[in-house]
């Protein structure tokens, strides 16, 4: 049968209306989670990532962009033959290449966008979340900046590149991974055991954003819960002499309180009648800062904050505690990978981003230490609102970390060049300032298990001058010092209390991983491992609640703190509370939930 020509036509043009999604689909074979279905490159990560400076004006550039591996040092390549979805890794299913990069190579990302017309006057700026490693960007085929670090953002101002119609940005990452001296976590080229899969080029959202010529640029916000005060400490670019900053403080739309300060002063704002934060009850209050000049608004942003404190202190019997809001309270988390079968660094959606929190808090634990990982803002945001203590981890690195690590107890530390001193350091101090006003946010951890770990007195020291207003763990697991302010032990797979600090509250830094390998959700279907490995649900929940028994009894005795390894399964570990998929629970919830409040009521109820 004969089609005539305008059934032609119109059957190209329907053809054509779905260019992007024969474009792009997740790669490879592996297990992946259930919001990966729902994965549109048209919609991908829509929402806005900053949520304490938001602006209105934004565009999301997140989508297919194109794409090019090359070697090293090869030209700028004149055309892309696939495409990447952005803001997913080279290496994982999601981006549409899962493909090994390495140090030999170099990735290319290129794509075209417009600046709205109503931004006409305004600064333009290009934010990226995250990329790992070393990043080059063009704007017009004009060179406009380097950045080297995986783990927080940066951006650029490219109002001076812009032209009229199209414009276009050309991007070349390098990431050596463990060839290089940078901060990486627990990516290896050569995955295994607690080893994961490398995470190249970018990895979070990239975005555009309208500013006014002179605009608030960064915020620190820290709570005085023992003064009722807020202390705020604004950035500025572009100020005057006699600009002023205006904070105005609401609580559930009414307005609190108002403060003025000149632009350059930190200046605080009362609180009367403060409502304090903790994972029982996520108080936030919402702030609002403008920009005035001559008289005029010409910068808003919105933020928000909480009111808590965490301290420390001697109990009853003479045990140091630590402390929330000036009472004691035991803080009992999982350690948290943050890995994804699918994204592997970059979660599939923001639901997803926040179901592993949701399922903690379920579980019963009231605290998450980030391990080894530093998330998208969002993830905190969720902690912030949801109610959950965070322990940050500061990612380790060092080409030959993994090679020289030291006895954790015999005094000896790592001795890094000076390239690999020099960017931990660097990359340390952005992590911090990054994430410095999340109330979550509660503890930072310098160094792990030896890892790379140097001048661990002088670092810590560095820490807790940089924020006096959180504890500092400064060697989780061992290579102990007299410095921070908690003794973090290590050991698997059940609890045990072989260190005690009089000085510091003791903390079970890790324990557990007990191992249940569920067919059709594993990473890898015959080799998998944990500390211990058991065969059933109920067996694993029985040597869950047995080492919640021991704690008990520790946590009288000195403990004042335990993490649980871990959160999910994560590639060839099988000891997650929830298979890497997210699909099952793999404990009994309710015994699990109950055991855990059972544990930290041995503290929590004598307030």
């Amino acid at each position: 049968m004969k089609m005539k020509l305008t059934e032609l036509t119109l059957l190209f043009l329907f053809l054509l209306s779905f260019p992007i999604k024969a474009q792009w689909q997740p790669a490879g074979n592996k297990i992946k989670t259930k919001w990966a279905k729902e994965i549109n490159p048209e919609n991908v990560w829509q929402e806005y990532p900053r949520p304490q400076l938001v602006r209105s004006d934004w565009q999301n550039l997140n989508g297919l962009w194109d794409f090019a591996l090359l070697p090293k040092g090869s030209a700028t390549p004149t055309s892309f033959s696939k495409k990447i979805l952005v803001p997913f890794a080279v290496e994982s299913s999601l981006s549409g290449i899962q493909k090994a990069v390495g140090k030999e190579n170099e990735i290319w990302y290129r794509r075209n966008f417009q600046v709205p017309a109503e931004w006409k006057g305004k600064k333009t700026i290009l934010h990226f979340g995250a990329v790992d490693w070393r990043t080059e960007v063009w704007i017009n085929d004009i060179k406009i900046g380097t950045h080297e670090g995986g783990y927080t953002p940066f951006s650029f101002d490219i109002s001076p590149y812009l032209t009229k119609g199209e414009q276009k940005v050309l991007v070349k990452v390098w990431d050596p991974t463990n060839d290089g001296p940078q901060a990486r976590g627990k990516q290896l080229k050569d995955p295994r055991g607690i080893w994961y899969t490398p995470v190249s080029g970018i990895w979070q959202t990239v975005w555009l954003e309208a500013v006014p010529q002179k605009y608030i640029k960064q915020l620190k916000l820290v709570p005085n819960i023992d003064t009722r005060h807020l202390q705020i400490s604004a950035d500025l670019t572009g100020e005057e002499f006699g600009d002023i900053i205006e904070a105005t403080v609401k609580k559930d739309g009414e307005t609190v309180q108002i403060a003025k300060a000149a632009v350059g002063q930190n200046f605080t704002i009362s609180i009367p009648d403060a409502e304090l934060w903790s994972p029982e009850t996520p108080t936030l209050y919402d702030l609002t800062l403008r920009l005035i000049s001559k008289g005029k608004q010409i910068d808003v942003i919105d933020s928000y904050f909480a009111m808590r404190k965490i301290s420390y202190a001697r109990d009853e019997t003479g045990i140091l505690r630590l402390q929330l809001n000036n009472k004691d309270y035991f803080q009992f988390g999982t350690l948290d990978q943050g890995w994804w079968p699918d994204g592997l660094y970059t979660a599939p959606t923001d639901e997803a981003l926040a179901y592993d929190i949701k399922v903690t808090k379920e579980l019963g634990f009231n605290m998450i230490r980030k391990h080894v990982k530093v998330e998208p803002a969002r993830w905190y945001a969720h902690c912030d609102k949801l109610g959950m203590l965070v322990w940050q981890d500061m990612p380790n690195g060092d080409k030959n970390y993994i090679w020289q690590m030291r006895k954790y107890f015999d005094g000896t530390e790592f001795e890094r060049d000076i390239a690999s001193e020099k960017i931990y350091r660097k990359e340390w101090k952005a992590i911090m300032d990054y994430l410095y006003s999340h109330p979550s946010i509660v503890c930072w951890v310098p160094f792990n298990e030896g890892w790379g770990q140097f001048k661990t007195k002088e670092i810590s020291a560095w820490t807790k001058n940089y924020d006096p207003s959180r504890l500092v763990n400064a060697a989780s697991g061992g290579n102990h010092f007299q410095t921070g302010d908690i003794l973090d032990l290590h050991n698997y797979p059940e609890p045990q209390l072989y260190l005690f600090d009089a000085k510091r509250p003791t903390i079970l830094g890790e324990y557990g991983g007990i191992g249940l390998a569920l067919k059709g959700h594993l990473w890898e279907p015959d080799k998998n491992w944990g500390y211990v490995q058991f065969k059933t649900s109920e067996e694993v929940t029985t040597e869950y609640v047995k080492f919640i028994e021991i704690l008990k009894k520790l946590v009288r005795s000195g403990f004042s703190g335990a993490i649980y390894t871990q959160t999910t399964d994560v590639e060839m570990e099988v000891n997650g509370l929830m298979t890497y998929d997210r699909e099952i629970i793999k404990l009994n919830k309710e015994k699990v939930q109950k055991a855990n409040t059972e544990l930290i009521n041995v503290i929590n109820n004598r307030r």
